[in-house]
């Protein structure tokens, strides 16, 4: 694919200090909305509305629970995310001796979280691992999608043409893809090929990686200032040239037509996230989770509630309250973010130090390791890997 960044010298030379705060805090709130609507969503994915109602009462879940031990809790989609991001900035790293394939360096990066399911801590062995590896917070196992377990059990690419585990209509792959829509410089276009092509790599059917691309999409729009709306049919606009897309086409349709309803509540929530029966109709299809979290994002007013409606319902709860929060982060930036919410939030010191990485390097990565040597600290921190041909 293309790199898509051929502006990007020029767009971060222009930028003021105020543009760059900004920025830094919408990536901020993307990332860490991604990671409290994924531990605020946790303790209920796995139960109906009315196992969740009885459980939390009439108004479901209102604020954050214990989950495994404690409130604020992560589950894997908050960890392949980070590593997602890593992988992000090593490709924007790599740049710099002459080879460009940003789907491998999110793959290694995924082969590296992969590693953590199985290895008791860092390996200093690992001479790729990199800052965010030796995390030793990461290495817990939190109920990881198994097609996220089976897509990297294995240095093997998939692609879109030959995509891993292609009956994986799941959401895990999309719940990992907000870091996509914050890359400076790409147009949509090449945002939504590049997060169908990693989401390609553990869920292979069309409508789970055109979700992933889709929110990616989204993401991006809200990031550069973009009304929520004009996100939406922009991602509309570009899923219609794609195989496979009416799925997902439907499914943002349906989340801007319920806007349209009336006041917000669980019962239209529980209606886009039962879809319509081609993804099975449980909430846990891929299109229906974005649905549901695209909606919630277009009607809160504020991300505590927006997040609340994510959540509440018999479906994916935490991959939907992953997507909203990526989106409500992204528009509003990391100060919207529910204060109480954040401090009890696990790993918040690692994804604020993540996100102010990927925020450096999209704005004054040539700087860092450019053709003059770069700082090789921030080499040490994301090391270059070995050179690879484009596939």
């Amino acid at each position: 694919m293309g790199s898509g960044v051929s502006a990007r010298a020029a767009l971060t030379g222009l930028w003021g200090r105020a543009q760059q705060q900004d920025f830094r805090s919408r990536v901020r709130g993307a990332l860490l909305g991604a990671a409290i609507g994924d531990a605020f969503g946790a303790p209920v994915t796995a139960l109906s509305l009315d196992a969740l109602r009885a459980a939390h009462g009439p108004q479901g879940l209102i604020d954050p629970v214990p989950h495994l031990g404690r409130r604020g809790r992560v589950t894997a989609a908050t960890q392949l995310t980070l590593f997602t991001v890593d992988g992000l900035i090593r490709a924007h790293v790599r740049r710099d001796t002459g080879t460009w394939h940003p789907p491998t360096d999110v793959h290694r990066a995924h082969l590296r979280w992969a590693a953590t399911q199985h290895d008791w801590g860092p390996d200093e062995r690992r001479a790729d691992n990199g800052w965010l590896a030796q995390e030793e917070w990461l290495y817990a196992r939190r109920d990881p999608d198994r097609a996220c377990l089976t897509g990297f059990a294995d240095a093997a690419l998939g692609t879109p043409a030959h995509p891993k585990n292609p009956t994986a209509r799941g959401a895990a792959a999309a719940a990992r893809s907000a870091p996509f829509g914050l890359l400076v410089g790409w147009e949509p276009a090449l945002v939504l090929q590049l997060a169908v092509e990693c989401a390609a790599q553990s869920h292979g059917h069309p409508a789970a990686y055109l979700t992933a691309g889709a929110g990616a999409v989204v993401v991006h729009g809200l990031t550069r200032g973009d009304s929520p709306d004009s996100a939406v049919r922009r991602a509309l606009a570009l899923l219609g040239a794609r195989p496979g897309h009416q799925p997902v086409t439907d499914a943002l349709q349906r989340a801007l037509s319920a806007v349209t309803l009336g006041p917000p509540g669980p019962r239209t929530v529980a209606a886009l996230a039962s879809g319509d029966g081609a993804g099975g109709g449980d909430g846990h299809a891929a299109e229906d989770v974005l649905a549901v979290a695209v909606y919630c994002a277009l009607v809160a007013e504020d991300v505590a509630q927006g997040l609340r409606l994510a959540v509440n319902h018999g479906g994916d709860s935490g991959a939907a309250g992953a997507l909203c929060g990526a989106l409500l982060g992204a528009q509003h930036g990391e100060t919207a973010l529910p204060a109480g919410w954040l401090t009890e939030l696990e790993g918040r010191a690692t994804v604020l130090e993540l996100a102010d990485d990927f925020a450096l390097e999209m704005t004054q990565g040539p700087a860092l390791h450019g053709p003059a040597g770069g700082a090789p600290g921030w080499l040490a921190r994301y090391p270059r890997a070995q050179a690879v041909s484009a596939r």
